[in-house]
C-alpha cells in the first residue's frame, strides 16, 4: 500500500484544516500564527524507524526531518531535536544544556511528562515545557518536518519558528 502523504496547509485565519488532529502541537502553532504544513501518512506498525519512515514517505531527505528525544541531563528531563538521520551525542547535549552528564530517559517518563506516545512525541505542545536543545543543522534547512503529536502525522515549518516556539537553544548536537 502506497503511503502517499496528505498535506494541508495551515490556513492564515488560525482554524484547524479539516482533517488536521488537533492535536496539542498543532493547536500550539495555530495560537502560535505561525504557518505550517500538515503531512499524514499511514503509519506502518512494524517500521524501524519511525524517522526514516517518516522521510520516506513524505520524499524528502532524512537530514530534514527531525525526531524528538528526551534525556537527562544531570537529572532533568531535556528535549533534543536531532535529525533523524544521525543519533544524539548526549556529551554535547549535556553541554549545551549546561549540565555534566546525559542519559536517555526513561520512555514512560517522557510519555508521561510530553503528553505523547513514543513515536510520536513533538516538541511542540507538551504537557510541561521542558528546556529544549534543537540540533544546529536545522538551520541549514529552509523548512523541517517534527512530530505533530501522533504516529504518522508531521508537521513542517520554519527552523527559526521551531526555535522560537520551543524556546530551543541551538547547539551541535548530533552525532552522523
Amino acid at each position: 500500500m502506497s503511503k502517499k502523504p496528505k498535506r494541508t496547509k495551515q490556513p492564515k485565519n488560525g482554524k484547524q484544516p479539516a482533517g488536521a488532529g488537533g492535536t496539542p502541537a498543532t493547536v500550539a502553532l495555530t495560537e502560535a500564527g505561525v504557518d505550517f504544513t500538515l503531512h499524514a501518512y499511514e503509519h506502518d506498525p512494524a517500521a524501524a524507524s519511525y524517522g526514516e519512515e517518516a522521510a520516506e514517505a513524505l520524499g524528502v531527505s532524512p537530514d530534514q526531518v527531525f525526531k524528538t528525544l528526551l534525556a537527562e541531563v544531570d537529572g532533568a528531563l531535556t528535549v533534543a531535536v536531532v535529525p533523524v538521520s544521525g543519533s544524539l551525542d548526549l556529551k554535547a547535549l549535556a553541554a549545551a544544556a549546561g549540565g555534566k552528564r546525559a542519559a536517555m530517559a526513561d520512555p514512560a517518563a517522557a510519555e508521561r511528562s510530553t503528553g505523547y506516545v513514543r513515536g510520536g512525541i513533538s516538541p511542540l505542545g507538551q504537557r510541561k515545557r521542558l528546556r529544549t536543545v534543537l540540533d544546529a543543522s536545522a538551520a541549514v534547512h529552509e523548512t523541517v518536518c517534527v512530530s505533530a503529536g501522533r504516529r504518522g502525522l508531521e508537521v513542517e515549518l520554519s527552523p527559526a519558528d521551531l526555535q522560537t516556539l520551543t524556546e530551543a537553544t541551538l547547539a551541535d548536537i548530533a552525532r552522523a
